[in-house]
């Protein structure tokens, strides 16, 4: 499933960076095109212009009658040549510096006269040529300095070499797409890490749901499975009063009363996991809080024979949910009171540091193993399995823990020695 979503990401991902990246190489392969087509334009037109010209006629006098034609020719460019034909196509005279057999030249105007559609391309000699027809004439000068343009019948095909022209193009083309083959593989490698990144907490999700929704329900058969089996008791001997059947009531009510316990900590860390619950924060003593459950849980670490020792900076000012600071407080205090050894040692702490405050809670103890840490604050997790009923826990009392000090924008830690200690520790800013 989360294989197939991770490919529908990547599919898309690289369907939309290939569209743009496609659309960019187009438009500048395009602009290349334009701007080389243009100079070309450019080009052909300036040789047809100057490489031929007639220079008019002079009426200086009377006995001047005659024509005086002076053609010019351009020795700027030497990739073009012109060639005057007249109407039915027969060269007339051919104007070039290219050193090309003859025949090559009426190849080319046969090829050209043939079509007569300017701007098209021919290939001799192993070169492209672009070529324009244009119709001759000539710019008459009269006496008085007036002078007009009459047109020949005859026409000059003006050829140029865009050989270099259409390699250019067709090597930018290649480029582009060699440089965007190389683009949507390097892309693809990426797209396909991040693209697995995303996925992985997703998959994580989905399976801590799964493991949270099996380990809900362990937990719910055990104390079902309490009340149906003293349920069968009870009905097995109806004829014996309550008084003498108190023993399997009493059954019955713990059963009951660790299904409510174990239905009030899920609702409190859905409710804590909603995305739209807020903690409410406010000004708050967090010194006292810390006093007020300790004292409310002082008897129950005396009944174990637990020394309690504590340093807390006094009126410390944070601002934050009370209650659920103080809930926080009491599950890491139940938690140190239950993993204690007997006549151990927990040790709380709370001063301020800079612009946060440090909480922090030591038990001695069995300790919790070096793999195990990452799991501590898993929902369900129990460092010690074999004392859950004993306890009455659950392994939902960090999870909660962790939830709120998330939801709080602090951080909370634990750090342990098998045999020795427990610690943990949460901050909050000021």
């Amino acid at each position: 499933m989360f294989t197939k979503l991770r490919n529908k990401f990547l599919i898309l991902n690289m369907s939309i960076t290939s569209m743009v990246m496609i659309t960019a190489f187009a438009v500048i392969y395009f602009i290349t095109y334009s701007n080389i087509h243009s100079e070309i334009q450019n080009k052909l037109k300036a040789r047809s212009e100057t490489q031929i010209r007639t220079a008019g006629i002079n009426l200086l006098d009377d006995m001047e009658k005659g024509v005086s034609i002076v053609r010019r020719f351009s020795l700027e460019d030497l990739l073009s040549f012109n060639v005057e034909v007249d109407p039915n196509g027969r060269i007339l005279k051919i104007y070039s510096f290219i050193d090309m057999p003859e025949e090559v030249y009426y190849k080319a105007v046969a090829a050209a006269w043939s079509s007569k559609r300017n701007n098209s391309t021919i290939t001799l000699e192993g070169k492209q040529w672009q070529y324009l027809i244009t119709q001759m004439g000539r710019r008459v000068i009269l006496k008085n300095g007036q002078q007009y343009s009459l047109m020949d019948n005859k026409y000059q095909i003006t050829f140029l070499d865009i050989t270099e022209s259409n390699r250019t193009l067709f090597e930018l083309l290649i480029t582009l797409l060699f440089v965007g083959l190389i683009m949507l593989f390097v892309i693809f490698i990426i797209s396909l890490y991040f693209a697995n990144r995303s996925i992985k907490p997703i998959a994580e999700t989905w399976e801590k749901q799964k493991q949270f929704i099996a380990d809900a329900s362990h937990e719910l058969k055990t104390p079902l499975s309490i009340i149906n089996a003293n349920y069968d008791a009870l009905l097995a001997n109806q004829e014996e009063t309550i008084k003498s059947q108190l023993k399997w009531l009493d059954y019955i009510k713990i059963g009951t009363d660790r299904m409510t316990k174990l239905i009030n900590d899920l609702l409190s860390l859905a409710k804590i996991e909603d995305v739209n619950f807020e903690m409410q924060k406010m000004p708050f003593n967090i010194s006292n809080a810390v006093h007020d459950v300790l004292s409310s849980m002082e008897a129950v670490a005396i009944e174990k024979g637990i020394q309690l020792s504590h340093s807390i900076e006094a009126d410390i000012i944070v601002k934050s949910d009370l209650e659920k600071v103080k809930q926080v407080i009491t599950i890491l205090f139940d938690n140190a009171i239950k993993y204690s050894n007997e006549n151990g040692q927990i040790d709380i702490s709370l001063i301020k540091s800079k612009r946060q405050v440090i909480y922090s809670i030591k038990n001695s103890g069995k300790g919790i193993a070096k793999q195990d840490l990452p799991k501590v604050f898993d929902r369900f997790y129990r460092a010690d399995p074999s004392r859950t009923h004993e306890n009455g826990g659950y392994g939902l009392g960090l999870s909660i823990a962790k939830t709120i000090i998330d939801g709080l924008g602090g951080e909370i830690h634990v750090a342990s020695v098998e045999n020795e200690y427990t610690t943990f520790s949460f901050t909050l800013g000021l």
